[in-house]
């Protein structure tokens, strides 16, 4: 059995370990009901070069509650080239400062 513990320990990660989070969060509120979303923005996936400048990145979301409304709240985002959150709209809801 000793070499099963072996081989697996090549394959998983010890607990020390800890992987970079390439991801923001943002919080809305829902203007028709009131409910506080947390959504994730995955900084590697979810942004979109901004062709015109080269320099800027843009991200849409469109987040939905599963409490009560079901209305959509869409956001849009912008990026600088370090990924680091210079602009935001929302339509449908109202920002959130997390505490």
């Amino acid at each position: 059995m000793g070499i099963f513990k072996k081989l697996s320990s090549l394959f998983s990660t010890s607990g020390s370990q800890k992987t970079p989070d390439y991801s923001t969060y943002i919080t809305v509120r829902c203007n028709r009901c009131g409910e506080v979303i947390r959504a994730r923005i995955d900084l590697r996936n979810d942004l979109t070069i901004n062709y015109d400048d080269n320099t800027t990145y843009y991200c849409r979301k469109v987040i939905i509650g599963e409490q009560r409304c079901y209305k959509q709240i869409e956001v849009e985002l912008t990026f600088d080239n370090r990924k680091k959150l210079i602009n935001r709209q929302i339509s449908g809801g109202a920002f959130v400062d997390e505490v």
